[in-house]
């Protein structure tokens, strides 16, 4: 059986090792710190560590290809977007304009649009990679336990770690329903038209819903029978101290980020300008 989409994959590597209220801080650090610049060799330095830090902790490619792939074309659509209602952003940006292409007086081609548009795809994949290894090298239990730590509501904390546990639940019920669907005559298969397997595809939804909201009910049920939110705070099975990887991966990271704000904002711009 394939690795669930979005579950936790569990793999013998410093990431894993580390526990998940360090991998959480070093996320919202990791992640304001490529949001807020536009320094190009910023971007390309978190880049670099970024893939460096996939490829550590042995998740492999094919274990996220789908999400990597949907974000590749959310990215595109981006992408055009940017051009189609600003194609002279960064021209406003950088204060000079190189064309290589004319269409109209409006729609044309530059090195600055060019230039900024690939900082934004920088900015996607130097934070992509780190929300993926969050996601599936932090058990969902001690994602709830990280963000009660930093000082989330356990009641919030733990519906967050629900939801996350119930991913891999919708895509178990979804495959079974398919075959079961597919078994009494529905072929999604390619041999089918497009539109045919659209509509075929429809007749999963209900029974999906319906299951899902028996085991909804289910879950709220046990949890008000086990006094759930009775208390103001709790305590957590997977909770785990701080040890010196911890700390080493705390300090790495902020160092970046503070490197990351110092160089972005020395010029006292945002935008690394190649042009000038």
């Amino acid at each position: 059986m394939g690795v669930e989409m979005l579950s936790y994959i569990d793999k013998k590597s410093p990431i894993h090792s580390l526990t998940g209220a360090t991998k959480l801080l070093c996320f919202i650090m990791w992640s304001f710190a490529a949001m807020l610049t536009y320094d190009t060799r910023i971007l390309l330095l978190l880049f670099m560590l970024s893939v460096t830090i996939f490829v550590v902790s042995k998740i492999k490619l094919r274990d996220v290809s789908f999400v990597l792939l949907f974000i590749l074309i959310f990215l595109l659509i981006n992408n055009i977007a940017i051009y189609l209602f600003s194609p002279q952003e960064g021209v406003k940006i950088y204060g000079s304009e190189h064309i290589l292409f004319s269409f109209t007086e409006r729609y044309n081609i530059t090195l600055e649009q060019l230039f900024y548009q690939m900082n934004v795809t920088l900015k996607y994949f130097t934070v992509i990679p780190a929300a993926l290894l969050f996601i599936v090298t932090t058990h969902p239990s001690e994602f709830a336990a990280s963000l009660n730590k930093i000082g989330v509501s356990y009641r919030i904390a733990f519906s967050v770690s629900l939801a996350l546990r119930y991913i891999p639940d919708i895509q178990r019920d979804y495959r079974n329903i398919a075959l079961a669907q597919q078994a009494r005559g529905l072929d999604m298969s390619k041999k089918e038209k497009l539109p045919t397997r659209i509509k075929n595809a429809s007749s999963i939804i209900l029974p999906l819903i319906l299951s899902s909201l028996d085991r909804i009910e289910v879950i709220s049920n046990v949890m008000e029978l086990r006094g759930f939110g009775k208390n103001k705070k709790r305590t957590w099975y997977s909770e785990r101290p701080f040890n010196r990887k911890d700390y080493i991966a705390l300090f790495f990271v902020g160092v970046l980020l503070i490197l990351s704000l110092f160089v972005t904002f020395q010029n006292g711009d945002r935008f690394y300008n190649p042009f000038s």
